[in-house]
């Protein structure tokens, strides 16, 4: 074990080998809402551009959570952040939820892929504040222990992207399931906003209702949507 001693710095080998455990059950339950995000901007892509979008679109997502790591500490002190990520994360839910992507239409292809690459990295970079924060806490000021946290997020991104879109082609609901996750995360963020953390303390209620008010919008109104595209489109034909 002397090479891993050599490694782990301040950590001894067995602190190391349990922060990396920790970092890779994090990476395993965060990076789950970050697959989802890349399904949900891609599904709408020809086959060709998906596979493109899913790697560009990781790609995209690492650079910019590298970036949170270096500046984690300042990130914290902008007041508001998470309120505004969480709702900007609740506005993006919705979006995925109801793109039905349109007609693939010569011309518009490379024009849709670069719209599914920004959705990805906004998305990312709205939810990455929690996972940047959760392996830095688990890393304990190791470097080493957060760029591999950062390496192995990429493939469980890559394939858990890959799975969600081979789920939706094959049931729709999963959909809705995506959505819905999305909605939860974007709701913790809200309540984890130190700015209204008085307000909620006071209004315990706050603490229960925000779950189901980030759910009815993404769910019930992009639902209420897309049935009334659909009987559009029907009575169209």
């Amino acid at each position: 074990m002397e090479w891993l001693s050599g490694l782990t710095g301040q950590l001894g080998a067995s602190e190391f080998l349990f922060a990396l455990l920790s970092i890779i059950m994090i990476d395993i339950v965060l990076a789950g809402d970050n697959a989802i995000v890349i399904a949900l901007a891609a599904r709408n892509l020809p086959p060709v551009h998906q596979k493109r979008a899913i790697i560009w679109g990781t790609v995209g997502a690492i650079v910019v959570r590298t970036a949170m790591t270096l500046v984690v500490v300042w990130l914290l002190r902008i007041p508001g952040l998470m309120l505004v990520g969480g709702l900007a994360l609740l506005w993006i839910a919705y979006r995925l939820v109801t793109d039905t992507g349109g007609d693939h239409h010569e011309g518009g292809g490379n024009a849709t892929f670069w719209a599914a690459i920004k959705t990805i990295v906004i998305a990312d970079a709205v939810m990455g504040v929690d996972n940047v924060l959760a392996v830095a806490g688990a890393a304990h000021g190791n470097f080493l222990l957060v760029v591999i946290g950062l390496l192995i997020s990429v493939p469980i991104m890559v394939w858990g992207s890959r799975l969600i879109l081979k789920l939706m082609e094959r049931y729709s609901f999963i959909l809705y399931i995506g959505a819905a996750i999305l909605a939860v995360t974007s709701a913790k963020m809200v309540l984890g906003e130190a700015l209204l953390k008085p307000t909620i303390e006071a209004i315990g209620i706050l603490s229960w209702i925000v779950y189901p008010i980030a759910l009815g919008i993404v769910l019930g109104a992009g639902y209420r949507v897309n049935k009334k595209r659909q009987l559009l489109a029907s009575s169209a034909v």
